[in-house]
């Protein structure tokens, strides 16, 4: 089946005042969606099923976050393999700025540098 959304509404937006009328508070948005081999219009809502409470852990790092970790001057070996996974040495703090995800995947959690100013967004992708 190849059903292609063509309009998503969002609650509260013009178009969606009959939905909310029927489902209220749990009522996210209204979809659109076409068919066009067997050339169907389809009206699709969706809803909230379940809420509950959720805390969020503070301690967690973003997988696309860049971290800051050591590498010795003389780890040749290893400084290669950071810039492989798109490294970057920072010459102005000295150390290696890596995703948290390639960190952590390369076993080198144990050299990161917990200085939050070390921590910032991840500007170019891989």
């Amino acid at each position: 089946m190849s059903i292609l959304t063509k309009r998503t509404i969002i609650a509260g937006q013009p178009g969606t005042k009959k939905w909310i009328d029927r489902y209220g508070k749990d009522l996210i948005c209204v979809r659109y969606k076409y068919d066009p081999v067997k050339q169907k219009k389809f009206k699709t809502v969706e809803l909230i099923a379940e809420e509950r409470p959720y805390k969020a852990k503070k301690d967690k790092i973003h997988n696309n976050r860049i971290v800051s970790i050591r590498v010795s001057y003389n780890e040749g070996d290893l400084q290669r393999k950071v810039k492989s996974f798109g490294g970057k040495w920072n010459r102005d703090k000295k150390v290696w700025e890596l995703a948290y995800k390639y960190v952590v995947e390369l076993g080198l959690s144990d050299r990161l540098i917990s200085d939050k100013k070390n921590v910032h967004h991840w500007k170019n992708s891989k």
